[in-house]
């Protein structure tokens, strides 16, 4: 996957389109593979309507978005990795909305319900092959993202691989974000892979039940569903003011009752 460096893409779009910048300042953002298409493009848009202020918001993954931030290409990141001691000293981080992990297959994949100890199983190499869960003569093809999968290999270590991340193995296959992992297993009868519901949802996949229970919005907000996660809005401390005015819109009522709109569980939805 071509990694785009967000300064250049901004230039391209100043010179090309020359009212970009015109009047109001403009923002740019990277990150999460799962909270841009679950929430933050759309909120994005919203935010531009009622300021003038030009959002420009790129995918990439958490770690990208970190790093991003942390070389001073972009405003803010998008993360759905939490913050690590290894984060520079000021880097804040505030949740902005939830999430879960999910589990997808092929649509074609009549595999319909698995358990943590199976996914862990999986994960770890004694489960191989798709008929072990009572599914086609296949042999499952786990596909992992590169960087120890940074917010899902996060959420994996500590739900399923008891604080360890997905490794290498002989049936993985190398993704370069979580998004390339999901556009794999449209693809693939034989693939599996990990992400989150914000983006899953929105591909051609079948997101697996965990002990029966389908991973829903509402079924996340009642616990119901495990594995629910927050999604983090990271910014440097002491940001330019137009920053910090699009957290507060994020945080706002009005921010948090779009994010319940775009199917997403909001703060105030878990309270």
């Amino acid at each position: 996957m071509r990694n785009y460096n967000p300064v250049l893409v901004f230039i391209i779009c100043f010179l090309l389109f020359p009212g970009f910048a015109n009047s109001h300042e403009s923002l740019t953002g990277s990150g999460c593979s799962v909270s841009v298409p679950g929430y933050l493009s759309d909120l994005a848009k919203e935010y531009e309507k009622e300021t003038g202020v030009k959002i420009m918001v790129l995918g990439g993954g958490s770690i990208r978005g970190l790093i991003d931030l942390h070389e001073g290409r972009t405003d803010f990141a998008a993360s759905c990795q939490s913050k690590t001691r290894k984060d520079p000293v000021d880097f804040e981080y505030v949740t902005v909305a939830w999430d879960a992990l999910v589990f997808i297959v092929n649509k074609q994949n009549p595999v319909d319900t698995v358990t943590p100890q199976q996914l862990k199983d999986i994960y770890e190499g004694r489960i191989t092959n798709w008929k072990q869960l009572n599914g086609p003569n296949l042999d499952i093809i786990s596909i992992i993202s590169q960087k120890g999968m940074g917010g899902i290999g996060e959420a994996i270590a500590k739900y399923i691989l008891k604080g360890n991340r997905p490794l290498q193995r002989q049936n993985s296959v190398l993704a370069s974000s979580i998004s390339i992992s999901e556009q794999l297993v449209e693809q693939m009868k034989e693939g599996f892979a990990t992400s989150g519901f914000g983006s899953a949802r929105k591909r051609d996949v079948k997101m697996l039940k965990v002990n029966g229970v389908l991973p829903t919005r509402e079924n996340i907000i009642s616990g119901k569903y495990p594995f629910k996660r927050p999604l983090f809005i990271v910014i440097k401390k002491n940001p330019k003011p137009e920053v910090r005015k699009f957290v507060d819109f994020v945080l706002s009522l009005k921010g948090q009752q779009l994010i319940s709109s775009y199917g997403m569980p909001s703060l105030i939805d878990m309270k």
